[in-house]
């Protein structure tokens, strides 16, 4: 690529970790070499916030917003990718009226939402009717799963929850189950031909299972955010399979010459990100000092 890596400093912060790729590798080196270009997208749940079992109680980790003020104003910007509502990650992050983050964008329900820092205001397109439609007929689906499985109507509702978000997307998250991954498996199928019969997908995560519309992921809004921002480099950090899309968007960026680094926050329950990353750090807490060890990098030395 013609970059030349840059020599570390020592600000007193965590060492940069080295990506275990050639393609990484040359993806920081692009990124530290012309920072003004340069766009970081992040993941939310996983990523910026700790995966918990009540998804309602999600915020993001305490450092995340100090370490992205410091960094995003090297940056062309910071775009924050989600399956959630934008207003909801926007809270839950503790991203509004932030100084320093005023080139911040959150992209929610995988692209089809819009949050701009500069305007504080959320943009989007009128919903799908099948969600609706879905929310209306999913407590039915999973009561005959629950039968099927000798669980009581009242006792399989108890070991689920549903996520609502807003008249996008319905989520059934199996963390709560005694054998989450059985009842994963068991609701793949029926909440599959559910999806279809109204014309939606299911995105499959950790331990949980999204109804939504087609047609966006977050390799999509990946892609269609870095051609509006004119972007160099990326950094594109997750945890979870809806963020094979964005690692898949980014590899294609990398074979027409573009740099790129692919970052896993670690978890063991996605072998599949973790095996396609450049870098694997352990979890939010290892996603916030990569943070902060890029603003060490990029931040001018401290003289006198």
């Amino acid at each position: 690529m013609g970059h030349s890596h840059p020599s570390p400093r020592s600000t007193g912060g965590a060492p940069l970790p080295e990506p275990a790729t050639p393609a990484g590798r040359d993806g920081l080196a692009a990124l530290l070499a012309d920072p003004g270009r340069a766009v970081v997208a992040l993941d939310f749940d996983g990523t910026l916030a700790e995966i918990v079992p009540d998804p309602e109680q999600a915020r993001a980790h305490p450092g995340a917003v100090p370490a992205l003020v410091r960094l995003a104003p090297h940056l062309r910007s910071v775009v924050v990718i989600t399956g959630r509502p934008a207003e909801v990650a926007v809270r839950y992050g503790g991203f509004a009226g932030v100084p320093g983050l005023e080139r911040l964008v959150v992209l929610g329900h995988y692209g089809a939402e819009r949050w701009d820092a500069a305007t504080g205001a959320v943009t989007a397109p009128d919903p799908h009717p099948g969600v609706a439609a879905v929310r209306a007929e999913l407590p039915g689906v999973l009561a005959s799963v629950g039968a099927a499985r000798g669980v009581t109507e009242t006792g399989f509702a108890e070991q689920l929850h549903i996520e609502e978000k807003g008249d996008r997307a319905v989520a059934v998250h199996t963390r709560r189950a005694p054998d989450p991954q059985a009842v994963f498996e068991a609701l793949r199928e029926p909440l599959g031909r559910l999806a279809e019969r109204h014309g939606l997908i299911v995105e499959p995560g950790r331990l949980v299972l999204e109804l939504r519309p087609p047609g966006m992921d977050k390799g999509v809004a990946l892609n269609g955010y870095l051609a509006e921002s004119n972007a160099g480099p990326v950094l594109y950090a997750g945890d979870d399979l809806g963020d094979l899309a964005a690692f898949g968007a980014v590899e294609a960026r990398r074979a027409e010459g573009l740099p790129g680094l692919l970052v896993c926050s670690g978890s063991s329950e996605v072998a599949e990100l973790a095996a396609r990353a450049d870098l694997v750090v352990d979890g939010p807490k290892g996603v916030v000092g990569l943070l902060d060890a890029l603003a060490d990098e990029l931040a001018p030395p401290r003289t006198g």
